[in-house]
């Protein structure tokens, strides 16, 4: 205990870079910081947890999944690679792309729900030797359909996609027999067949309902039992801020509406959203998700918090911040508490502050010395500084891939610049973003690129005595506003000048608020609505040939078409559609005939398969939708959420 004290370096560890880690070592479980954020979540006063990468929002499912924290069952769900791509090939024929996305995350959560009501039922009912019927139909649906068991979320995703898309589980444990097949009408039949979307949502239904019966059966809101709580993260790694991507994410907000009003207080959905993700959606019910919405905000003092809590874990023994700052680390550097020059050089967000403390610690460590000296911090500012711009870079790759070129405006100057120099600097390098970036030319200007670089944190706005950054304003820049200061994270890596600039103190916003769930309400911040760059229309509609083309012929490949005529068509979406994007000639002029051939091949191809009887085919019906879709962007109808929106 005498060697730990006098050498605290050794064992010191603030944790890992991303939660599950965090959680396994032990320190994320005792170092936890219950947010309002969190307890809102827990409570299930929000459904919707928003922030910036590194914000905390894995934690928060972490903690919630494997703290023991919920008295009920969790499901949490993690989507890869290869699960988003299952869902973003998922669509229907009669639904909207963000409807039928909607239907395989409604799927899953029914899945969740009927496992869970078939383990409670044994688990807080009692094991009788026969269970309610309800019960035993939905213990049936799952053996029957292959859901009995736990699985892979890819294999239940290809599951339920083919199932919904074949009109092919088995419902008849729910009273619902076959006769949900997709094709033409036959003999006997009205000649109106419903749609591949109609036919789903039928399948959909019945389950639910099946699900909804044997929780009413049960009683379990009466008996006051907790629920399941299904949980939804990590969605960044399925997101390529494509019409697919963004129909996954809202189909995903719609399904979890839907949860809450057909399972009622049984099952509760929290989604974990970073905020760029949320910000770029843009879908007709948005406003309708207001009140679930809760956003992750850090001041300086809960960081500091945050640390406290996690090196008296490491040391297992309660540090008081004297001891920390003062005995650990140097109390000052350059004459700067310790503590405040640190988290001044950080974004506020729990990954960033420790990383940068970890960084300080291993320096110290590495040159041999006991605890963290003055000199330490220094080394590690230059290099937590390096970090911090190129991740930064990555983070906003998607929406701002020549965020790195406009860095370089920043390169070995004052960090501190008027808007007059910051427009003749990147006028210079106009030129050059155009011709390398030419889909994104419509918003390339230095007015758009001054508000980006501010909503991000990358520069702060001077106002009045202090420079507020993002985060600590809600307000984004004015037109007015002339003088602009890089944040001091990233002076260092960009070699900039240093100055005296006094940041926008917490302790200013938060006169007068003693309470901490004030202080958060009080300093929540959405810096900006669009963070990132649109790309110009061509080049949106280029690329929605594409995936139109793209979805076309994964219905042509499950449709009853004659191997002949499914060849030709292949042929067609493929030469009108696919491979138009792998020209180089992006004109208004072009795109627009584009467009029309594109159109007018659609149209063909469905008056010819009808001409030929194939007309209840769902690719027939596909043809004509898509179609329409194209007419209209002619017009200038874009949408947000998805191609489909536009339907």
């Amino acid at each position: 205990m005498g060697d730990q004290l006098d050498r605290p370096v050794r064992d010191l560890f603030f944790g890992r870079d991303d939660a599950e880690h965090d959680f396994a070592d032990g320190l994320l479980r005792q170092g936890f910081q219950r947010t309002l954020a969190y307890e809102a979540a827990l409570d299930g006063r929000k459904a919707l947890v928003i922030g910036r990468k590194g914000s905390g929002k894995s934690a928060i499912c972490a903690q919630l999944a494997h703290g023991g924290v919920h008295p009920g069952p969790t499901a949490p769900i993690a989507p890869d690679d290869a699960a988003g791509d299952e869902i973003r090939r998922f669509d229907l024929q009669g639904l909207t792309s963000d409807t039928a996305k909607s239907l395989i995350w409604r799927y899953l959560f029914a899945v969740h729900a009927a496992r869970h009501v078939v383990a409670h039922a044994s688990d807080g009912h009692g094991r009788s030797l026969r269970k309610p019927a309800a019960v035993r139909a939905l213990r049936d649906f799952l053996k029957v359909n292959g859901e009995e068991t736990e699985a892979r979320l890819t294999d239940r995703l290809k599951r339920g996609t083919s199932r919904l898309q074949s009109a092919t589980l088995s419902l008849k444990m729910f009273g619902v027999e076959a006769g949900l097949q997709t094709g033409p009408a036959g003999d006997g039949e009205s000649e109106f067949t419903p749609s591949e979307g109609a036919r789903a949502m039928r399948q959909l239904e019945a389950l639910e309902a099946g699900v909804t019966a044997a929780l009413d059966t049960l009683g379990c809101a009466v008996l006051g039992h907790p629920p399941l709580l299904v949980l939804v993260d990590q969605l960044e790694y399925v997101w390529r801020a494509d019409a697919d991507s963004h129909a996954l994410v809202t189909g995903l907000l719609l399904a979890t509406k839907h949860v809450a009003r057909t399972y009622g207080s049984a099952v509760r959905c929290v989604l974990f959203v970073r905020s760029d993700i949320y910000d770029a959606l843009n879908f007709v019910d948005g406003d309708k998700f207001r009140s679930d919405e809760m956003h992750i905000t850090w001041t300086n003092p809960a960081l500091r918090e945050l640390a406290l809590a996690r090196a008296s874990a490491s040391l297992r023994r309660e540090l008081t911040h004297d001891e920390l700052w003062g005995g650990i680390f140097p109390r000052a550097v350059r004459g700067e508490p310790t503590a405040d020059y640190l988290t001044a050089r950080c974004l506020p967000r729990p990954r960033d502050a420790i990383q940068f403390l970890n960084l300080c610690r291993d320096t110290a460590w590495e040159r041999g010395h006991p605890t963290v000296r003055e000199s330490d911090v220094l080394a590690a500012t230059k290099r937590f500084s390096e970090w911090k711009l190129e991740d930064l870079a990555r983070e906003y790759n998607v929406g701002f891939p020549f965020l790195r070129e406009v860095f370089g405006l920043f390169e070995h100057g004052e960090h501190q610049v008027r808007r007059q120099d910051l427009e003749t600097r990147f006028s210079a390098i106009h030129a050059a973003l155009h011709d390398s970036y030419a889909d994104y030319t419509e918003a390339l200007n230095a007015r758009v690129v001054i508000q980006a670089l501010f909503a991000i944190g990358f520069l702060g706005v001077r106002r009045q005595d202090s420079v507020a950054y993002a985060g600590s304003t809600s307000l984004p820049v004015q037109p007015y506003e002339d003088e602009f200061h890089v944040h001091p994270c990233f002076r260092p890596a960009l070699h900039c000048t240093e100055g005296v600039t006094e940041p926008l103190d917490d302790a200013t916003v938060l006169v007068g608020t003693s309470s901490r769930h004030a202080r958060e309400r009080l300093l929540r911040a959405t810096a900006a609505s669009d963070i990132g760059f649109s790309r110009n229309r061509d080049a949106r509609w280029i690329d929605e040939m594409d995936s139109i083309g793209t979805r076309l012929l994964r219905h042509l490949a499950r449709s009853g078409l004659p191997s002949a005529t499914r060849r030709e068509v292949e042929e067609t979406l493929t030469t009108a559609l696919v491979a138009t994007g792998r020209t180089a000639n992006r004109t208004s002029e072009n795109v627009d005939a584009r467009l029309r051939t594109a159109i007018n091949a659609l149209e063909t191809l469905a008056t010819r398969l009808v001409a030929e009887g194939h007309g209840g085919e769902p690719i027939t019906l596909r043809l004509s939708d898509e179609a329409l879709i194209l007419e209209r962007s002619l017009g200038g109808s874009v949408g947000g959420a998805g191609s489909d929106s536009l339907g």
